[in-house]
C-alpha cells in the first residue's frame, strides 16, 4: 500500500478518543494516482484475489441505509443462494461464507475493529491484473408514457415476444424496420427515443402514464440475445468528445439526423414489463443508491459483500479522490464483464441520471471473508 498524503489531517475531527472506532483510518484517501484514478507504480498481481491484511484498509462506519441494504443482502442469499461452491483463481467462495460477513457486520454494528478482527480481505487484480477497477454508474430512468401512441408518444416499449421461432430480432430490425409491428407486445410509449434507449442499458424504468396518471416500474424481463455494442466507443472514434448521456443526447438533439445511425449501432434490445414494485436488481432484492452495483457475478458472487476505494469526483466530473465504502453485489448487466469493470446504482430520475452520466474512474475492490478458524 502507498503511503497516504499529508494533507489528510483527521485526528482533530474525533469526538470521543475512546470510542471503539477512534484509532481507524479515514475512509477518504488520497493515493498518488493519475487522473483516471488508477494508482502510479501499481504492482502486478499473481492472483485473481489476493490477501490483504485488513488491518491496512479504512473502514467505513455503519449507517442505517448500508443496514438496511445488508438486510436485503441476507434476502437475496436466502432466496437466491449459491447452489456450489464459487471457484475464483485460488478462492473457493460459499453461500455460508457470504451469509457470516453480513452477520459479522450487523453483529458489530459501529465497532469497526471488531468487524475487522473477524474479517479477511482479498484484493481482486482488475482489468489490468494492477488492481484497477473502472467505476461507472447507471440509474433508472423516469419518464413519462402513454399507452396509446400519438404524434409525440410514438416510441415503443415492448414485452418479451412468446414462441418466437429463430434468432430474436436486432434493434434495426425492431426500431427502423418494424419487425415486432402488429403483434400486440407494445406496454408503453414514450416521447423520446433515447431515453427509450437508455433504458434498455439501464434494465429498468420508472413510468408514469400521463393519460391516466398510474405509475409503474418498467422492469427487465429479457434481451434478443445480441452483443451489446457501446454507442460511446463509436462516437468517440469519430471524434465527439463528450460521450456522456447528457453529451450524447445534445448531440442527437443538435442533430437529430443522427438519431438512427447512432442508436442502431448497437444490436442488443430489451424487453419490459409492468410492475406495480420497487426497483429491484437481478437479485431480486432492492437496489440502494451510492451501495448496490451491478457485476459479473463469475467474479463477484451476487450476495457477497465489498469493501471498495471508490472515486469521487466533483461537480465537473474531475477526480478528487478515493473513499472506502461497503458495496453490495446485488445486480447484473450485459455490459458488465469481466474482473475489471462495476457498475454502481445512481438512483432514480435526473439526479441519478447526473451522478450516473459522471462516472467513468478508477478504484479498488476487495472481496470481504469471514476468518478462517485456525
Amino acid at each position: 500500500m502507498l503511503g497516504f498524503s499529508s494533507c489528510v489531517q483527521f485526528e482533530d475531527t474525533l469526538p470521543f478518543e475512546d470510542a471503539a472506532w477512534a484509532n481507524e483510518m479515514p475512509t477518504e484517501q488520497y493515493y498518488d494516482i493519475y487522473r483516471s484514478g488508477k494508482r502510479k507504480h501499481a504492482r502486478t498481481f499473481s492472483e485473481i484475489y489476493e490477501p490483504v491484511l485488513l488491518d491496512t484498509l479504512p473502514f467505513p462506519q455503519m449507517n442505517e441505509d448500508l443496514i438496511a441494504a445488508l438486510e436485503n443482502q441476507l434476502e437475496l442469499l436466502d432466496t437466491k443462494p449459491l447452489k456450489r461452491k464459487l471457484k475464483v483463481g485460488s478462492l473457493a467462495i460459499s453461500n455460508d461464507d457470504l451469509v457470516k460477513v453480513i452477520q459479522i457486520l450487523l453483529d458489530a454494528g459501529w465497532n469497526v475493529s471488531e468487524a475487522k478482527e473477524k474479517l479477511e480481505a482479498y484484493q481482486i487484480w482488475g482489468f489490468d491484473q494492477k488492481g484497477h477497477v473502472k467505476f461507472t454508474g447507471y440509474y433508472t430512468p423516469t419518464m413519462q408514457v402513454k399507452h396509446q401512441p400519438d404524434s409525440t408518444y410514438k416510441y415503443p416499449f415492448y414485452r418479451k415476444p412468446e414462441n418466437w421461432e429463430g434468432p430474436l430480432p436486432t434493434r434495426r430490425q425492431i426500431d427502423a424496420e418494424g419487425a415486432l409491428d402488429s403483434l400486440g407486445l407494445e406496454i408503453a410509449y414514450a416521447a423520446d427515443p433515447v431515453d427509450v434507449y437508455y433504458t434498455h442499458l439501464q434494465g429498468s424504468g420508472l413510468v408514469e402514464f400521463v393519460d391516466t396518471g398510474e405509475a409503474f416500474l418498467l422492469e427487465y424481463d429479457g434481451s434478443n440475445r445480441m452483443p451489446y455494442k457501446s454507442i460511446e466507443h463509436y462516437l468517440s472514434s469519430e471524434g465527439v468528445e463528450d460521450v456522456s448521456i447528457y453529451g450524447i443526447k445534445r448531440l442527437i438533439r443538435e442533430q437529430p439526423h443522427l438519431r438512427d445511425s447512432v442508436l442502431l449501432i448497437n444490436p442488443s434490445y430489451s424487453f419490459f414489463q409492468l410492475k406495480k414494485r420497487t426497483v429491484t436488481g437481478a437479485g431480486q432484492v432492492p437496489l440502494t443508491p451510492e451501495i448496490s452495483v451491478a457485476v459479473d457475478r463469475r467474479y463477484f458472487p451476487l450476495g457477497a459483500t465489498l469493501l471498495v476505494a471508490v472515486p469521487v469526483f466533483d461537480k465537473k466530473g474531475e477526480m478528487l479522490h478515493h473513499e472506502f465504502r461497503i458495496m453490495l453485489p446485488q445486480d447484473v448487466g450485459g455490459a458488465i464483464r469481466g474482473p475489471g469493470h462495476i457498475d454502481i446504482y445512481s438512483g432514480s430520475g435526473k439526479e441519478g441520471q447526473r451522478i450516473a452520466g459522471k462516472r467513468m474512474h478508477y478504484g479498488e475492490v476487495w472481496l470481504l471473508l469471514p476468518k478462517k478458524s485456525k
